[in-house]
């Protein structure tokens, strides 16, 4: 997934999967900007931790890791064990995810 980066830093923002490293990571032209850690048990993916680099924050990366890691959790049929704060507050107010859990 990718999409245009608002406020300082311009840039294509690509989120994907790094299976080997169980997580999911966030690019800005190429800079590694944040993860989302996961780990899949028994039909569950667990997700303990998310976190953008602090030159990145508040720009939407969080959410678009989250949007593109619940997506495949939904495409590959799993639950969502959102042990993150910030994956649970996500789900919290997006109502279409909220059946994963």
């Amino acid at each position: 997934m990718s999409g245009e980066v608002s406020g300082e830093v311009p840039g294509k923002v690509t989120v994907v999967e790094n299976k080997e490293r169980g997580r999911y990571e966030a690019r800005v032209n190429g800079a590694l900007a944040g993860v989302l850690a996961y780990s899949v048990r028994d039909g569950v993916a667990v997700m303990p931790h998310t976190m953008v680099e602090p030159q990145f924050e508040g720009r939407g990366i969080g959410a678009l890791m989250a949007e593109t890691a619940l997506d495949d959790a939904r495409a590959r049929g799993l639950k969502v064990a959102p042990q993150c704060w910030f994956v649970a507050a996500f789900i919290e107010k997006s109502p279409e995810y909220q059946d994963l859990v």
